[in-house]
């Protein structure tokens, strides 16, 4: 018994996959650049900055979460100062990929005290009640994501690699996020 033939789908166009022979050699050019290549000439500069404002964000959150855990104080305290300190570690894991990947770029990681809360994304907060320490925590969770999302947008297909450095990022924030909105709740 014979099967009958599945159609053979004929794109439209004419148009065929194929790599781009002047960028594979233009990427031959000048090794000592590492990781960049010719394809990210136009964005680099400009993906370096929103990365370096994602630096100061998660370094700001560092010194957030890690002022919340040492200043809790409360029945609730002991275990919400024990996720803060998790969530500042993540937060150092984030810091480190960002700059890790501004390096990659050809670019240098901003790590100046005096430029990170004019970059920064998030604000610093010196709150001493545990449920403003929560709430502050919170808002800058969601800044975050807002930024991450916008930052997604914008890089598009321009830099895939910094692309799902962000999403993966975004991801461990919005599960942040999720957890302070729980504790909050009444």
């Amino acid at each position: 018994m014979t099967r009958p033939s599945t159609p053979v789908l004929v794109p439209a166009t004419t148009a065929r996959l194929v790599l781009n022979e002047q960028a594979l050699r233009a990427a031959k050019d000048i090794p000592e650049q590492g990781a960049v290549t010719p394809s990210q000439g136009p964005w680099r500069a400009d993906i370096i900055a929103l990365l370096n404002g994602a630096l100061a964000t998660e370094l700001v959150c560092v010194l957030r979460y890690k002022r919340h855990h040492y200043t809790a104080k409360g029945l609730a305290s002991p275990k919400i100062a024990e996720e803060f300190m998790a969530h500042a570690l993540e937060e150092t894991a984030h810091a480190d990929q960002i700059a890790q990947r501004i390096v990659q770029l050809g670019g240098e990681p901003d790590f100046a005290p005096e430029h990170l809360a004019e970059r920064s994304h998030a604000d610093y907060d010196a709150s001493s009640d545990l449920q403003a320490m929560i709430r502050a925590n919170l808002i800058a969770e969601r800044v975050a994501i807002e930024a991450y999302s916008q930052m997604i947008q914008l890089i598009g297909d321009k830099d895939s690699t910094t692309r799902r450095l962000l999403e993966s990022i975004l991801g461990q924030e919005q599960q942040h996020a999720e957890e302070l909105s729980d504790w909050l709740a009444p």
